[in-house]
């Protein structure tokens, strides 16, 4: 009997097939040549952005060191209040044991140390580079009250001469908002400072040309100022100090006029 010879099963073959090994290092080579998939939060930071900001942050220190009124409180201040020296172990006392009240210069000295000395300088001297004129020796501060009580209230724009010399790169902002009694206050300081020789202003003188100047829209230029009289502001005591003039008190009689009723 005829026997049909079986076909051989095939084996699987046992140990590594260094044909397929090959394969798998193309794939991992392949894999490995990609570039790895970006992670949201960790990408690194331009140097032309970190330039940026370092900038900003210097700029900005350099500008509130500049225009931040000493971090003083009482730089924008409305409230136009007398202000009382703090009680000291040193200072000056009043009789009754309370702290001496700050004349109008020294409170004056103030708010020009938190407002104007970034300009004018603490000598009052100005900035030539800058274009700040000098308040020390400055006809307009040893002039008439009026021009320079106008300048403070207003702010100036424009160039200038003061001392026979011209400054016009800079402009003077309007402290209308410092109120009437620092405006006089500061003025008082500037005019008897640095060896100058202004009369004193009061918180009324300025009030009045406040409202003499409400209508006037912006800033005053060169030519308004020196349009304006060289004059002192009505009310106000004569340089040198002294009470201002009340109603004609401490003015002798004229000679056969009557004596004033009881």
């Amino acid at each position: 009997m005829n026997e049909t010879p079986s076909t051989p099963t095939p084996r699987s073959r046992q140990g590594m097939d260094y044909g397929e090994s090959a394969e798998v290092q193309e794939v991992h080579a392949a894999i490995q040549r990609e570039k790895r998939e970006p992670r949201v939060g960790l990408e690194p930071l331009s140097i032309w952005l970190i330039a940026i900001y370092g900038l900003a942050i210097f700029f900005g220190g350099a500008y509130l060191g500049r225009f931040s009124g000493s971090f003083s409180g009482d730089s924008l201040d409305p409230n136009p209040g007398p202000q009382t020296m703090k009680k000291t172990a040193g200072g000056p006392q009043q009789p009754g044991g309370g702290a001496a009240e700050l004349t109008p210069a020294e409170r004056g000295k103030k708010v020009f140390s938190a407002n104007c000395q970034v300009c004018h300088g603490p000598d009052g001297n100005g900035s030539d580079a800058q274009g700040y004129p000098p308040l020390a020796g400055s006809e307009i501060t040893n002039g008439g009250s009026r021009r320079a009580a106008m300048v403070v209230l207003k702010g100036l724009q424009g160039p200038i001469t003061v001392k026979g010399k011209q400054y016009g790169s800079a402009v003077m902002q309007a402290w209308e908002s410092l109120g009437d009694q620092k405006v006089a206050d500061v003025l008082t300081y500037e005019r008897q400072a640095w060896g100058n020789k202004g009369s004193p202003l009061t918180k009324e003188q300025v009030a009045a040309l406040r409202k003499e100047l409400a209508s006037h829209p912006g800033s005053f230029t060169a030519h308004d100022i020196e349009s304006a009289p060289d004059e002192d502001l009505p009310g106000g005591a004569p340089a040198g100090g002294g009470a201002p003039p009340a109603g004609g008190q401490g003015k002798p009689p004229e000679p056969g006029s009557a004596p004033p009723k009881p």
